[in-house]
């Protein structure tokens, strides 16, 4: 049991700092993509990671297990792909990621509403909370960049509903899964799709080859798409399993301070009320992640 808690925690830490590096991948990569072609090329190459390295687990998914595989594929990995894109060509790097907190906020409130899990009195106290820090961040964050379109956020808010609605499915219908082959049906699922988008996103044209920018960040995408999207899905199912939803969800505790370094080295600004808004929404989270004994359902 404690070595499980252990290992429990080190997933936990490893992927915090992957996917908290994933942010400013994204930014960089926006230099020479659009949001289309990142999401799909994104998308393509962790699918290529995922099929050399477990195109033999395919063959374990159950026919009665891929309409679940399929709906995880989408919710949890192809429509974030091109939200998160989408949303860093208005928004800091730092700010989505930040936003991006509110996974396990959200996965508290999917469970209860959608899978019928009751929820703690403090649980739903940390929602409220953690809601007062995001219209904190982002009102501060409008006023602050009066040339960024905070509107954008909500291709961040409807992620982390999807991503909280994606980690209950894996815990409650995928859980005699492995990891890695939820992760390589994931993509059998999407990547067709992910090719059409690029094709018609207008990625082939020839004239972007001989962009430096272009190839750049090419090289920025397949970084991202193998450790913050084909490692770190098999790490995070792997967690999933291990232990809880939540538990597994609030690896966005560490993630902002990883990519908020980022953003600062970079350029970004931050301002005080803003960093009050992101220590206000984690305090959200921490009550959304506290055990207590007495239960109540909303």
């Amino acid at each position: 049991m404690q070595n499980n808690n252990t290992t429990k925690w080190v997933y936990l830490l490893v992927l915090s700092l992957i996917w908290g590096t994933s942010f400013i991948l994204i930014k960089k990569a926006l230099l020479g993509l659009n949001a289309y072609q990142l999401g799909a090329l994104r998308t393509l190459i962790t699918g290529l990671f995922l099929f050399i390295a477990g195109y033999k687990k395919i063959s374990l998914i159950k026919k009665t297990d891929w309409k679940w595989i399929a709906i995880s594929g989408f919710l949890g990995s192809f429509i974030p792909a091109f939200f998160f894109a989408i949303a860093e060509t208005q928004i800091d790097s730092a700010v989505v990621s930040v936003l991006n907190s509110l996974v396990p906020l959200n996965t508290v409130l999917i469970g209860a509403a959608v899978f019928k899990i009751a929820s703690t009195t403090k649980q739903v106290i940390g929602v409220v909370i953690g809601f007062i820090g995001t219209s904190i961040l982002m009102l501060e964050g409008a006023d602050l960049n009066p040339n960024q379109n905070y509107w954008y956020a909500g291709f961040v808010i409807a992620s982390t509903v999807m991503y909280a609605i994606n980690v209950n499915i894996i815990k409650r219908y995928l859980q005699d899964v492995k990891p890695l082959a939820i992760a390589v049906g994931n993509y059998v699922v999407i990547f067709i799709p992910a090719l059409i988008v690029l094709v018609f996103a207008g990625f082939f044209n020839p004239e972007n080859f001989s962009n430096p920018d272009f190839n750049n960040a090419i090289g920025y995408v397949v970084i991202l798409s193998f450790f913050g999207t084909a490692l770190a899905k098999v790490l995070f199912n792997t967690l999933v399993q291990m232990s809880t939803p939540v538990f597994a969800s609030s690896v966005t505790y560490i993630m902002p301070i990883v990519a908020l370094i980022w953003g600062l080295l970079d350029g970004e600004s931050f301002s005080i009320t803003q960093i009050i808004g992101t220590l206000i929404i984690l305090i959200g989270v921490y009550l959304a992640n506290r055990k207590t004994k007495k239960i109540r359902n909303i």
